[in-house]
């Protein structure tokens, strides 16, 4: 299988974190929808990172679904539990994480419009649900060793992907100060290799 992406977005960090955890065999195609000529589009309708290309050329996008099959096509390193109240909560972290790189991506698109067009209101409306939702992990988190309690999970992913963003887009958000459990938490996944070689970078 290929996955298609980048090496800055917090998406395909996901994905490459799993496919990782999961100890499976990819290609890694560098592309951006945000190259002028990029192939992403071809593969993506919605011209979006991260794209999997399956071995018989089933393109399956949006990092959620894909880590979702990842996570079911092998029966290794289980991230998520059966369907039950367990996995909603799973799915709950997954879609707090996304929400904070959501947020911050879009900040950091908006700043790069030219001064005169930028909207101060909007960045400081995404920037509060970036602090709001640290506030929120850091509270559900707690003295626990891992977002779900005892164990490592997809929700610790896709945690350490958004604060890993953070620190690459936002080092002016001390987040590590503010919430220590959050800081004590990506230190120990950045003791992981699936997480140490994807560390995302211009």
């Amino acid at each position: 299988m290929k996955l298609i992406g980048s090496l800055t977005s917090p998406y395909v960090r996901k994905a490459r974190v799993v496919l990782a955890e999961k100890k499976i065999d990819y290609d890694f195609e560098l592309d951006s929808p945000w190259v002028t000529g990029n192939s992403v589009v071809s593969a993506n309708p919605l011209g979006k990172i991260p794209v999997l290309v399956l071995d018989d050329n089933t393109v399956l996008f949006d990092s959620r679904v894909i880590v979702e099959y990842l996570d079911n096509v092998a029966p290794n390193n289980k991230l998520m539990p059966g369907p039950n109240r367990e996995r909603s909560e799973v799915k709950r972290w997954e879609a707090l994480a996304d929400g904070v790189c959501d947020a911050a991506a879009l900040v950091f698109l908006e700043r790069k419009r030219p001064d005169e067009q930028q909207s101060t209101e909007w960045i400081v409306r995404q920037e509060e649900k970036i602090l709001r939702s640290l506030e929120f992990m850091s509270e559900e988190l707690g003295e626990n060793a891992w977002c779900m309690g005892t164990h490592f999970s997809l929700a610790d992913v896709t945690v350490g992907c958004a604060l890993g963003y953070l620190l690459f887009r936002f080092p002016q958000i001390d987040w590590q100060e503010a919430h220590p459990n959050l800081a004590r938490l990506y230190d120990k996944l950045m003791r992981r290799a699936a997480f140490l070689e994807t560390v995302p970078h211009a």
